[in-house]
């Protein structure tokens, strides 16, 4: 892997963390308010889910293969 590559990867991880917080901010403000909409919520933690798959992804294509 090239320096390009391993920086445009970390700076993608950054921006899906980044992401992964503000849901996590957005959930809690959601869950926090009365009569809020619990389906909003679902699917907010579902995209939730979803980066944090792609977040575990990146980080795998950064970590180097250690051959035991």
């Amino acid at each position: 892997m090239t320096d390009e590559e391993e920086r445009e990867l970390r700076e993608q991880l950054a921006r899906l963390q980044q992401e992964h917080r503000d849901l996590d901010a957005a959930i809690s403000a959601l869950q926090g308010a009365p009569g809020s909409d619990l389906i909003q919520i679902q699917r907010l933690k579902k995209r939730k889910l979803v980066l944090r798959d792609k977040i575990r992804a990146v980080e795998d294509q950064l970590t180097p293969d250690i051959i035991a």
